[in-house]
């Protein structure tokens, strides 16, 4: 699992092995880089494949260990076939980032019932899966870490819209912290990152329009943040610097829930 050129700086994550889901783009991707560049395999997993076969041959070209695999979060003979393979191909697991969702835009009387299952299946019920899988792997590997992404409208109540997408993060929250105590013991850490805005395809539905403009007006920093700045994040809590936190709950924000 090694890889070439590695300074004694950059190895905080040498020969761990990390899954990283919704890995081809946006912070998932930024995720994936920070924790190859730590030191650690990663195997990238997404729908969109043809994406995330280019960051992993990317970080290859880069001197890094690096894998696609589709992965479908809401599936969980999904999430079997591909941490039984990263066990199998790597030697173990180490760190988990669930961090694949969607987001959308109804409030409580325009969501529909389809549009509701589909976004808990994949941003709540996907992270349930996830550390269903992970967990009896990061055990046998003597320990480990879960960062699970959920977001500022995981604590707060937004502008009214997005209940689904709300009640996902919110969800995603407290699951991270019965999770962090029912592993406490099993040196396995089970973390929360809450982003606030930040420029990805996610945010591009808004870009131009009045509503990125409030978003902005109501930043204290006052601009978007970058996927850089949230998988560097990802990357501390998933390492030994981090080693007294579970439980937590870290937002990168720009001061929105300082407000």
């Amino acid at each position: 699992m090694a890889r070439e050129g590695v300074s004694k700086l950059d190895r905080e994550l040498y020969d761990k092995v990390a899954i990283v889901t919704g890995g081809a783009r946006g912070i998932g991707a930024a995720a994936a880089e920070a924790l190859a560049a730590a030191g650690a395999s990663v195997v990238i997993t997404d729908v969109l494949d043809e994406e995330g076969e280019r960051l992993a041959a990317h970080l290859r070209d880069g001197g890094c260990r690096a894998s696609y695999e589709h992965l479908d979060v809401s599936d969980e003979a999904n999430w079997a076939r591909v941490v039984d393979k990263t066990v199998a191909e790597l030697g173990g697991l180490h760190i988990l980032v669930n961090n694949a969702g969607i987001g959308t835009m109804p409030d409580v009387e325009t969501e529909t019932r389809e549009g509701w299952d589909r976004l808990i299946a994949i941003n709540q019920t996907g992270v349930w899966l996830g550390m269903k899988a992970a967990a009896p792997r990061l055990r046998a590997a003597g320990g480990g870490s879960i960062v699970n992404v959920s977001s500022i409208f995981g604590a707060v109540g937004g502008f009214g819209g997005s209940i689904a997408y709300h009640a996902s993060k919110g969800a995603v929250r407290l699951m991270t912290k019965n999770a962090a105590l029912r592993y406490a013991k099993e040196g396995i850490r089970v973390n929360s990152i809450h982003p606030g805005f930040i420029d990805t395809p996610m945010i591009e539905q808004v870009k131009g329009t009045p509503a990125e403009e409030a978003i902005l007006a109501s930043t204290p920093m006052g601009r978007l943040g970058t996927p850089k700045e949230i998988g560097g994040v990802i990357a501390f809590l998933a390492s030994d610097a981090a080693s007294y936190m579970t439980g937590s709950e870290v937002y990168v924000d720009g001061g929105w829930t300082a407000q």
